[in-house]
C-alpha cells in the first residue's frame, strides 16, 4: 500500500472499491514488505482462520448479537470491522495466489444457488 499517515486513511472513505483493486493494494503490500515469500496458500489460510477466531471473540458473550447491533459503543462496532476486514483481505489474497477470480467466483455460486435453492 502506498505510504499515508494514519489520519489521513482514517479520514479518506472510499465508496466503491473493487475485489481487483483490493488485490492489487495487498499485493503491493507485501511486495514493499518482502512477505510474498511467506503468502502461501497454507500460510494465508491458517492466519484467515486465526482472524476468524478472532472475529468469533467479539461475538462469543455478547447474547445482544441475534436482535442486531444497535447497541453496541461506536469503538465496538470498529473493533468489529476491523477483524471482518483481516479476515476479507486474507481471503482476497489467498483467492489472488491460488490464481482465483474472487468476484467471478462468487456471482457463479450466487447463480449455483440460486438454482439449487427457488424461491418460494
Amino acid at each position: 500500500m502506498e505510504a499515508e499517515g494514519k489520519e489521513e486513511v482514517a479520514d479518506k472513505k472510499i465508496e466503491d472499491i473493487s475485489l481487483k483493486e483490493l488485490s492489487r493494494k495487498l499485493e503491493e503490500f507485501a511486495k514493499a514488505r518482502d512477505w510474498e515469500k511467506y503468502h502461501s496458500p497454507r500460510n494465508l489460510l491458517l492466519a484467515m482462520v486465526g482472524e476468524v477466531g478472532e472475529l468469533s471473540e467479539i461475538f462469543q458473550w455478547r447474547g445482544e448479537v441475534d436482535r442486531g447491533l444497535s447497541n453496541w459503543e461506536e469503538s465496538d462496532k470498529e473493533h468489529l470491522g476491523e477483524e471482518l476486514s483481516d479476515v476479507l483481505l486474507y481471503l482476497i489474497r489467498l483467492a489472488d495466489i491460488c490464481g482465483i477470480d474472487l468476484g467471478d467466483a462468487a456471482i457463479k455460486k450466487i447463480i449455483k444457488n440460486a438454482v439449487k435453492y427457488p424461491p418460494n
